[in-house]
């Protein structure tokens, strides 16, 4: 695997980065980041997307934004490549980051079609352990691949055995410790309307579990926790933090049921999506990641970590890699309830072990590799895609 410490070419890049949209999500914050490190460092960011609400963040820190409806899965969407062809060269891109799979498609038979000598470096990032097929490859074609996780390093060595592993890059997603550093609490006004809004939480312990609702992210597991915990005389309250789409209405029918089917409605809050999850968590007295299948990365259970949260987890697949890494003590192993309700337990008794202040999932380094894998491939270094 290769190391992400090129040292960076002198001059300029123009870095062109495709993406569906831009609304909201892991890798549409990703994508933003590494925008702002570009231009920090001296460089031209440009995106092209379908647009959305987080387009006037881009554009405030001083990046290009296209509008291009390259998301849509539709045969028409095809008509998109010549004109993205037509940027590629009318903006002179040095590199072309994928990251979504219909756009790097696009993007890849843009590139593809122009002259050998015309083509920027071409740079895929794997951030989810996609369906193994002839159209998830695509995101495999880079000069270099960057994998978000060990653990999608190991499932692109184990799918795509083709690849060479001298192309494939570890870099974990990172958070910034001064929007999340142990020392954060809501103001006032944010606190009154909270306690105001949630009664049921004073004098409880709360235990939040975010995400959005879907059967994988663990909330049936949660029920059974919190059930067990004040079957043992720990107040526990459950938060749920995360909205449920169209097709997944039924299973929130099913989660209200189980909750009370135990009993528990008044032991039980559930948000919806909320936009102050990072408030949510840092009054909450522990968060927990219970996902059956593992995350590529977990970008919620860093966050907490970061805030000093103490967090449960599920230790497998990007968020037991954090665990390993910043706090072994909230690691049990998966489906493992009785594992869960007895560290809960002894943490409600005992106080939980302190979340360390400091780890190496930061921003800044996540952008400095990224940075430097953009400048390893404008130094053609001779690794073939």
């Amino acid at each position: 695997m290769l190391p992400a410490d090129s040292s960076p070419v002198p001059r300029p890049m123009t870095v062109m980065q495709l993406l569906p949209a831009l609304e909201s999500g892991g890798v549409e914050r990703g994508t933003i980041e590494m925008a702002e490190a570009l231009i920090a460092a001296g460089h031209r960011a440009i995106v092209v997307s379908g647009g959305g609400r987080l387009v006037a963040e881009l554009l405030a820190l001083g990046a290009e934004h296209i509008t291009l409806p390259i998301g849509k899965k539709s045969l028409f969407s095809l008509r998109y490549i010549p004109v993205l062809r037509r940027l590629l060269r009318e903006r002179q891109v040095d590199v072309l980051p994928l990251r979504s799979r219909l756009p790097a498609w696009l993007g890849y038979l843009a590139w593809r079609g122009l002259p050998a000598a015309e083509r920027p470096h071409l740079v895929t990032t794997v951030h989810g352990p996609y369906t193994v097929n002839r159209y998830s490859a695509i995101m495999t074609r880079g000069e270099r691949v960057i994998a978000v996780s060990d653990m999608i390093v190991g499932y692109i060595r184990q799918n795509y055995p083709a690849v060479n592993p001298a192309r494939i890059v570890r870099i974990h997603r990172g958070v910034d410790p001064l929007r999340f550093p142990p020392s954060y609490r809501p103001d006032a006004d944010w606190l009154a309307a909270w306690q105001a809004a949630h009664p049921a939480l004073a004098g409880q312990w709360v235990l939040t579990l975010p995400g959005r609702i879907t059967r994988w992210k663990g909330q049936l597991d949660f029920i059974q926790i919190i059930a067990a915990l004040r079957q043992q005389g720990v107040p526990a309250h459950g938060l749920i933090v995360g909205g449920a789409d169209a097709r997944r209405q039924s299973f929130l029918q099913e989660i209200q049921a189980a909750i009370a089917d135990q009993g528990l409605a008044a032991h039980f809050t559930l948000t919806g999506q909320r936009g102050d999850l990072k408030q949510i968590m840092a009054v909450s007295d522990a968060v927990l990641s219970l996902s059956t299948d593992p995350e590529a990365f977990g970008r919620v259970s860093l966050e907490a970590l970061s805030l000093g949260r103490p967090v449960l987890a599920y230790a497998h697949g990007g968020v037991g890699e954090q665990m390993a890494a910043i706090y072994p003590p909230g690691a049990v192993a998966v489906g493992d309830i009785d594992a869960a309700v007895a560290r809960l337990r002894a943490w409600f008794a005992e106080g939980a072990p302190p979340v360390p202040a400091t780890h190496d999932f930061t921003l800044a380094k996540m952008q400095a590799q990224t940075l430097a894998v953009y400048h390893s491939v404008c130094a053609d270094e001779g690794l073939s895609a």
